[in-house]
């Protein structure tokens, strides 16, 4: 079934969109939740917690890009969910993905957060800009939160190189957001 079918589904309010969304996409949103939370039970609950924001959702919305709609709910999620569930404590990847975005991604608190849809356009042309594997080795680690062996498995690479890509990558975006006006 198509994603404008799953889509049509849901305006029509068809308890069979939410199981075609589950044929479709359950593995993807499984896996993503599953990279960010690492237990398989929370990451079960925010699929099932997906596909109900999901349904709730769609009546007003018609995304152009259902997998990419379906993800965005699923990590937001996610992070809620690890921020709760581990507030002192982190797990070791995301806070090393974290870690690595600090330094070129202004604090979200005070003056700067006022200042959110600016970066995200900023952002949003950085990432045009770059070449396409680039952007795909900067995506997989950063919005879907893939591990430097996991992307370097996906793309033939070794995890030095893909480190290397991602190390200059970041640089690249904090002289971008620089010159764009954006203090880090």
């Amino acid at each position: 079934m198509t994603d404008a079918q799953i889509i049509e589904l849901y305006w029509n309010r068809s308890e069979d969109a939410v199981t075609e969304t589950e044929k479709a996409y359950g593995r993807k949103l499984m896996s993503l939740s599953h990279r960010i939370l690492q237990n398989q039970e929370d990451a079960a609950e925010i699929v099932n917690d997906t596909y109900l924001k999901t349904w709730n959702s769609i009546p007003t919305a018609r995304p152009k890009y259902f997998y990419a709609y379906l993800a965005t709910i699923c990590r937001h999620l996610a992070f809620n969910l690890l921020n709760w569930n581990q507030a002192e404590k982190r797990k070791a990847e995301i806070v090393a993905i974290t870690d690595e975005m600090e330094t070129c991604i202004p604090d979200s608190s005070g003056e700067n957060a006022i200042r959110g849809k600016e970066i995200v356009r900023v952002l949003d042309a950085f990432l045009e800009a770059l070449p396409k594997e680039q952007r795909l080795l900067f995506v997989r680690r950063y919005w879907f939160a893939d591990s430097v062996a996991e992307i370097a498995k996906r793309y033939d690479l070794t995890e030095s190189n893909v480190k290397t890509r991602l190390f200059r990558t970041r640089n690249k975006l904090r002289e971008y957001l620089e010159q764009e006006g954006i203090q880090i």
